[in-house]
């Protein structure tokens, strides 16, 4: 069994060494809609059959294919291309960039940054930051991936306010006491933020990886990485990746470079505008007058 392993290590150390060296990993991703609607507090004029249309809806939203391209140092991440139906395309890109998808992410591990083109009402945005440092804690506990024998290792992330699915309804105690401060408000037609105000953001997340020293590469899915083998699967607690196919050594070599086009901005940047433009549509949405969303 040893000698296998160091065989198939050995390789792999081939293919790495060699100068056009890249390789291919499919990941299917699901979201759990159940934790999704908790989150958020439900409706109690909800049906359990309505219910049930609504998480279906959700399932096929965020059951989705991506494809990690990957070298020594760089690699490309993105969803699979597929044909969407008649008259939700633009529907379906708005709502993959309020959920935290869309886009394609550039990694480069040498030189710890990151660069994601993503479009957001109608404007390109080109979102260029530093790499997050994870904090893995390593395990020996290890499990099959396919043919692969992968190791798990967790990390504490902070979340992305961009993404609404970092986002809770807050407790009933917390409702009562905003109640009571609007009530007592002497300004009673002061605006209060959607977001703030009626959802806290989920600060932190456990994140559980499991990655492949056989294929050791500095990559993962997504926006991970920093795991002395390729990630072959992460859970966040509400979405899972998980590696489906791989191919190492690819015949059809992939562009696997930074996207250019669109406004830069950092992480933090990109943030502050979803959520300003989260809060206009609230308001517009409350009774004021307003034409459709847009920048300007």
């Amino acid at each position: 069994m040893k000698k296998i392993i160091i065989t198939s290590l050995l390789f792999v150390s081939v293919f790495l060494n060699a100068q056009n060296f890249q390789g291919m990993a499919v990941y299917e991703s699901k979201t759990s809609t159940a934790e999704m609607m908790k989150n958020f507090g439900g409706n109690r004029e909800i049906t359990p059959d309505m219910q049930k249309r609504i998480e279906e809806n959700m399932k096929k939203m965020f059951e989705k294919t991506f494809v990690l391209n990957f070298e020594k140092t760089a690699s490309i991440y993105k969803e699979e291309e597929k044909l969407e139906a008649p008259g939700q395309q633009g529907g379906g890109r708005m709502m993959a960039s309020i959920m935290g998808g869309g886009g394609t992410q550039y990694k480069n591990v040498k030189e710890k940054m990151y660069v994601v083109d993503k479009e957001f009402f109608g404007k390109e945005f080109l979102i260029k930051d530093t790499l997050t440092n994870y904090k893995w804690q390593m395990s020996s506990e290890s499990k099959k991936i396919g043919e692969y024998t992968c190791f798990k290792a967790t990390a504490v992330v902070k979340t992305d306010a961009s993404d609404m699915r970092n986002f809770r309804m807050r407790g009933n105690k917390d409702k009562e006491e905003k109640a009571k401060k609007t009530k007592d408000s002497i300004d009673a037609s002061k605006k209060t933020n959607f977001l703030k105000e009626d959802f806290e953001q989920i600060k932190e997340k456990t994140i559980t990886a499991w990655y492949c020293p056989e294929i050791p590469i500095n990559q993962g899915p997504d926006k991970y990485w920093g795991l002395p083998g390729l990630i072959l699967e992460v859970n966040d607690g509400t979405t899972v990746l998980l590696c489906s196919k791989i191919v190492m050594n690819t015949k059809d070599k992939a562009e696997i470079k930074a996207a250019t086009k669109g406004k830069e901005v950092t992480q933090t940047e990109y943030d502050d505008i979803v959520m300003k433009k989260m809060e206009e549509m609230r308001e517009m949405y409350g009774g004021q007058r307003g034409g459709r969303g847009g920048f300007h």
